[in-house]
């Protein structure tokens, strides 16, 4: 089972997720999207918690009220931690989440140090955790079947756009050929012009002479 928040902290609101259990978090781990970033207690045990940033949103430039709704659930889901106050919550793309096969089940670590931010709770706010809360919603999750059809929306999102790039090139490439064939057109006009020159003034001459 995942467990799915809804933060008004962005507009359009913000999907926050996490697993049930540690075992949950495994699945987690091995499905989450690209675009998720991933956030955890640190130095503690936690809830696995993951933000599924909205278009246009970078990772390392979240808005800092949705990373407050981010740590203080982060913070609320740890059973030591929710008890604690100063807590400093790490988080990084859910790319970076290294996992082998030595590691223990839920356990964690990264491929790319510099890429783990930090984000430093003083206390819980109750009215923060209590607005999430009521936003929650449980449910099983096909995470096979919903990687297929991200990949395959991914996919077409990506066709169009190659269809349109190709459509955008031949129209350039049109219009090119165009103004290459207008500038031709126009220097064949100038030089009739340079060739009819001499022999007008040619004929003038004769007029006069005679």
């Amino acid at each position: 089972m995942v467990l799915f928040f809804s933060s008004n902290a962005s507009s359009p609101p913000t999907i926050i997720y996490m697993g049930r259990d540690k075992v949950e978090n495994e699945e987690l781990i091995k499905y989450a999207w690209p675009q998720d970033i991933w956030f955890h207690v640190d130095k503690l045990s936690s809830a696995h918690v993951y933000l599924r940033m909205n278009e246009g949103v970078e990772w390392d430039n979240i808005p800092k009220e949705l990373l407050t709704d981010c740590a203080q659930l982060v913070k609320a889901n740890s059973i030591e931690g929710n008890k604690k106050d100063n807590l400093t919550i790490i988080y990084t793309p859910a790319d970076n989440l290294k996992k082998t096969g030595d590691m223990a089940v839920g356990q964690v670590s990264f491929h790319n140090d510099k890429k783990v931010k930090k984000v430093y709770v003083a206390t819980r706010e109750n009215p923060i955790v209590n607005r999430l809360n009521k936003t929650k919603q449980e449910r099983v999750v096909d995470h096979e079947q919903e990687r297929i059809d991200r990949v395959k929306k991914e996919n077409a999102v990506k066709r169009l756009a190659a269809a349109e790039k190709k459509k955008q090139d031949a129209e350039l490439a049109k219009q090119r050929e165009a103004e290459k064939a207008a500038r031709s057109y126009d220097s064949l006009f100038a030089i009739e012009d340079e060739d009819e020159a001499p022999k007008k003034y040619g004929r003038e001459l004769e007029d006069d002479f005679m």
